[in-house]
């Protein structure tokens, strides 16, 4: 005697697949925004004079490490 199904139960529905895919540009999308707001902010204190940097308590070589010490 022989046992047969007809049912199908994927890994992962389409809805499921969809929402990973968008999940995933959404992410990347996020990331490039991210990145041109970090980069205006760098090029918006380099455009600072060495006085108006001190007066922030920067100086041009922490720059780089001011807008980005979330993720440093």
């Amino acid at each position: 005697m022989a046992l047969q199904t007809t049912e199908f139960s994927p890994a992962l529905s389409v809805p499921t697949l969809f929402d990973k895919f968008f999940g995933a540009v959404r992410t990347v999308f996020s990331a490039c925004v991210d990145a041109q707001s970090r980069r205006k902010q760098v090029e918006e204190l380099q455009a600072k004079s060495d006085e108006q940097l001190a007066k922030m308590g920067l100086t041009r070589d922490r720059i780089v490490h001011h807008v980005f010490r979330d993720l440093i």
